[in-house]
């Protein structure tokens, strides 16, 4: 072990030629010398333990001028130096645990500055004039107990600068210019055992102004401008023993200000400037009882009989409350809630019975607002009409065009030479109407895939998210359970998507400002396909041959018929219905037998099916017309029956009130108003246009089909039946005649 000793000499450079054959050296003292600047390399690699610098004239630290010394320097001395900054990581020795900054000319610490002293136990940077601690400024310093911060010019203490100092145990700040404690100040130092604050210039000690400080044994704000100090002020210090507020002009103390301080012993309080009301009766009684008497020294300003006497002096009956020179709230600011972008106003009322000149403040979130728009009155108050001597002030806050950032608890502060009132706090919530950041959009997709459709919104309150389908919410996909919703994705899926989840789905974003919505429709493809197996047909000559091919698919398929493969011959006899999906022959013929083959076809494919028509040849007694009208009626009924259960109604009565055709030997016949035109709506008999294209214009039961495409009302009789003539008949087609004589001829045999 070896230690050199250099102090008080005229030493201006370290030279490691020099040190490095002290292969022991563990103490080296170089204080007091004419040292400039710590270079890099200037310590070789050494066993160095402690490293004396102070009282030099260093004003330059090298990035790395230390690195050498990382693996065993534990103490650093650089005090009364010229150091006006220390740049971020200077140092980068773990295991350091002392390092004394002060007396230099540091003014601004950064963050990270001090990042690589893992181990670090007690910083010294007291008369530096530090103006300004950055956050994080301290953060690294895992291992911190104590720093020292006194005489600097330090205006506030907040959590920014103290983040990281988790182990701090004490904390000194005296003789600065602190008015201001942050809310939250002590969130990252709750093992503080000791804290200094005197001679500083705090003002209020409001509420909650130590908080989170459980385990701290010693306050002390003496010799500060304290002349307010609120209820709750002192909460959580449950362990606090000894509270320094001495030398503050101390003028109301509030009721509660001391009641969670249940280990307190020492209380050091000198105040003349004591407003004697009703409101200070509590404490001289209080302080008795716990004995602090000795170190209190407590005398009243006002009222006017009572000034410079000690509160333990004044009896019990003496606070009275005959006059309130202290402002007292009368109308407390409320809690309100706002939309984004519209004004707020908040309106706070004090009275008092002094005429001392009135201050007004507001405070969001336990912070001054020094910018805000306020606007304050003060008139004498009336009583039974005549003018007392009291004013009432009243102070308005405006904020207009409110943003998220408005949110917060606002609070008034009115103050007169007698003390502080402090208003409520009231909350403003700022309501922001939901806003799109994702919207759906149209989609088209397979049967059977999974649709994922996109919806989230921004908004405050955080907007819900809702969906429906065609305007409800009872919809396939729900009741089936191939819904699915991810919130945290804004997303929402169906999956094995079917023809019936086609249609407009509606997203719907809604909190307390506002709703909003957005549509996006869901097309789903399906290829061609046969709802029902073809079925050979075998008829006899002369009947009516109904082949069926009922389609399905997305969209809905485009039906073809063809015969042998070629073309499909179409006559007179020939009617198409339902779509296409009936071919219907009318008085078959052997020439009709043969192979038919529907053809469906949509965007996404084609299928095909045949049907085999025999045609029997008849013997004997002729073919029932009856039976042909009724297999052509069957027919169309059970392809329509599955699309709309209105035509059973029809055909119901239809076929009640059959009785109602009549013949005569005249040009006309009447027909019962009531019953339905079977050739004006999709699924029933229609007369060939275009080839073979089938007409489906038209539905109501009254109307038929002009020779123009359009709609021509039917004549009616006096008793409001249709009157059907020849001419009529004849205007149609010939499938037309054919079927009404066969139902007029199975009337006249009934």
């Amino acid at each position: 072990r070896m230690s050199v000793f250099r102090a008080n000499n005229k030493i201006s450079k370290i030279s490691s030629e020099r040190l490095r054959p002290l292969v022991a050296l563990e103490t080296l003292d170089l204080g007091n010398n004419n040292l400039q600047e710590v270079r890099t390399g200037a310590f070789p690699p050494l066993p160095l333990k402690n490293l004396y610098l102070n009282n030099n004239r260093i004003s330059v630290l090298e990035h790395g001028c230390l690195n050498n010394l990382s693996s065993t320097l534990l103490v650093l001395r650089l005090n009364r130096n010229r150091l006006n900054s220390i740049p971020a990581k200077t140092f980068q020795l773990p295991n350091l645990q002392h390092l004394d900054l002060s007396r230099n000319r540091v003014r601004r610490i950064e963050g990270l500055t001090f990042h690589g002293l893992h181990r670090l136990r007690s910083l010294k940077m007291q008369r530096n004039g530090i103006t300004r601690l950055m956050d994080g400024a301290f953060w690294g310093l895992s291992n911190m107990e104590i720093l020292q911060l006194e005489y600097n010019n330090l205006t506030e203490v907040s959590k920014g600068w103290l983040y990281g100092l988790l182990t701090l145990q004490q904390l000194h700040l005296a003789h600065n210019a602190i008015s201001r404690i942050k809310p939250d100040a002590w969130e990252f130092c709750q093992k503080l055992a000791e804290l200094d604050l005197n001679s500083n210039q705090l003002a209020r000690l409001e509420e909650g102004s130590f908080m989170g400080l459980s385990v701290l044994e010693q306050l002390s704000i003496g010799h500060n401008r304290v002349s307010f100090i609120a209820d709750g002020a002192f909460r959580e210090l449950g362990l606090c023993c000894i509270l320094d507020l001495s030398n503050n002009a101390i003028m109301s103390i509030q009721g509660n200000a001391f009641s969670q301080m249940k280990k307190l012993e020492e209380l050091l309080l000198n105040t003349s400037s004591l407003l004697c009301d009703c409101q200070l009766k509590w404490f001289p009684q209080w302080v008795a009882e716990h004995a602090f008497q000795p170190l209190v020294n407590a005398s009243c300003a006002h009222p006017q009989l009572l000034k410079a006497k000690s509160v333990f002096a004044v009896s019990q009956d003496e606070f009275v409350c005959d006059d309130f020179p202290k402002p007292q709230i009368t109308v407390q600011p409320e809690t309100q809630s706002a939309i984004k972008g519209t004004n707020v106003t908040f309106v706070c009322s004090a009275a008092s019975s002094s005429d001392s000149p009135m201050t007004f403040a507001w405070k969001k979130d336990n912070e001054v607002l020094n910018d805000a728009e306020i606007h304050n009155q003060a008139h004498l108050r009336s009583q039974d009409g005549e003018v007392s001597q009291v004013t009432e002030y009243t102070t308005t806050l405006q904020l207009h065009h409110v943003e998220s950032s408005s949110e917060g608890k606002y609070q008034c502060v009115i103050s007169n030479h007698f003390g502080s009132t402090y208003s409520a706090k009231a909350k403003l919530t700022v309501h922001m109407l939901p806003s799109f950041t994702k919207m759906p959009m149209d989609l088209t997709i397979r049967a059977g895939a999974t649709a994922r459709l996109e919806c989230a919104a921004t908004g405050h309150p955080t907007p819900q998210i809702a969906w429906q389908k065609d305007g409800g919410t009872d919809f396939p996909a729900a009741r089936e359970r191939r819904m699915h919703v991810m919130p945290s994705d804004a997303v929402f899926f169906i999956v094995d998507v079917k023809t019936e989840d086609i249609g407009v789905y509606s997203c719907t974003a809604q909190n307390t400002a506002g709703a909003i919505s957005a549509n996006a429709t869901l097309t789903v493809l399906e290829t061609p396909s046969f709802l029902r197996p073809l079925m050979d047909r075998t008829v006899a000559k002369g009947e009516t041959a109904v082949l069926q091919c009922i389609a399905g698919g997305s969209p809905p398929p485009r039906l073809n018929w063809t015969k042998d493969d070629s073309p499909l011959l179409l006559t007179e006899r020939h009617f198409f219905a339902a779509g296409n999906q009936l071919l219907i022959i009318v008085d078959a013929a052997e020439g009709d037998a043969g192979i038919y083959t529907c053809e469906m076809s949509n965007p996404l494919g084609t299928e095909r099916g045949n049907i085999r028509l025999a045609i029997l040849p008849v013997s004997g007694s002729e073919v029932d017309g009856w039976t042909t009208v009724g297999i052509v009626i069957i027919a169309v009924v059970c392809c329509v029956v599955g699309t709309s259960l209105v035509w059973v109604v029809i055909i119901y009565h239809t076929r009640r009130r059959n009785e109602d055709c009549s013949v005569t030997n005249t040009d006309e016949t009447n027909l019962p108003a009531d019953i339905p035109s079977y050739l004006s709506s999709q699924g029933t008999l229609a007369e060939r246009q275009d080839g073979y294209v089938p007409s489906e214009s038209g539905s109501s039961h009254q109307y038929m089909n002009s020779s123009m495409g359009g709609f021509y009302m039917q004549p009616k009789d006096m008793n409001g039946k249709i009157i059907v003539t020849s001419a009529t008949l004849r205007e149609k087609s010939p499938a037309l005649i054919f079927i009404w004589r066969k139902c007029v001829e199975s009337v006249s045999l009934i």
